[in-house]
């Protein structure tokens, strides 16, 4: 593997830029595209490309077709229930091993963060408000992430959010969602602050439910 000057190497730059592709929508769920188009697309060499295709393959957030090109991972009911269970599960363990090791500083501001998301939700219909949105209510699932204590329990959560990144661009966030999520969110976070695993567990639960029916999959 080569590298660009004294850069980092052509495959790391690949791999990230395919990822950012996936994440911000650039690439969307069931798209098809030639290595070909990926390769202009990025920018980049196609053996670098190659390489960043097959590793985003093994985090199953694309699929190869040979002589065809990839397809990005389509947003099926099936696989949308697939990544918000897990996520869920991860979630409820984050938040069991957080509140059992008394690790709960920044909780606070995370709840700052999502009361005034709540807020604006009721009075604002920005363009730019469900991304701002997103982003919040990712913030407390990488909490619970963060959480976990381990590294490859942590490496899984975040491929499974590349995954849900994909699902979120095939149908974001809208105002009247997002002001029934953070109210959501803000009972975990109070489940979190009282201590309480058991109805952290219900209250995740509890967000995961909604969250189904608004992406389909219920």
């Amino acid at each position: 593997m080569g590298r660009d000057g004294n850069g980092p190497l052509l495959t790391d730059r690949a791999q990230q830029a395919l990822l950012d592709a996936l994440r911000d929508g650039t690439l969307r769920d069931g798209q098809f595209v030639s290595l070909k188009q990926l390769v202009e697309m990025l920018g980049l060499p196609i053996a670098a490309i190659r390489e960043a295709v097959g590793h985003a393959a093994s985090l199953g957030l694309l699929t190869t077709f040979p002589k065809r090109g990839l397809q990005i991972m389509d947003a099926t009911p099936q696989s949308i229930r697939e990544c918000l269970d897990f996520r869920a599960v991860l979630d409820v363990e984050g938040a069991r091993r957080r509140i059992a090791g008394n690790a709960l500083d920044g909780l606070q501001a995370l709840r700052t963060r999502h009361e005034q998301m709540r807020a604006a939700a009721q009075v604002d219909a920005g363009r730019d408000l469900p991304p701002k949105a997103i982003r919040v209510d990712l913030s407390l699932h990488d909490y619970l992430a963060d959480g976990l204590g381990n590294a490859r329990l942590q490496a899984a959560y975040d491929a499974n959010r590349l995954r849900i990144a994909i699902i979120q661009n095939a149908r974001p966030f809208l105002q009247d969602r997002i002001a029934s999520a953070m109210d959501e969110l803000l009972a975990i976070i109070d489940a979190l602050d009282r201590r309480d695993p058991d109805a952290a567990a219900r209250a995740i639960r509890h967000h995961y439910a909604p969250t189904l029916r608004w992406w389909g999959a219920a």
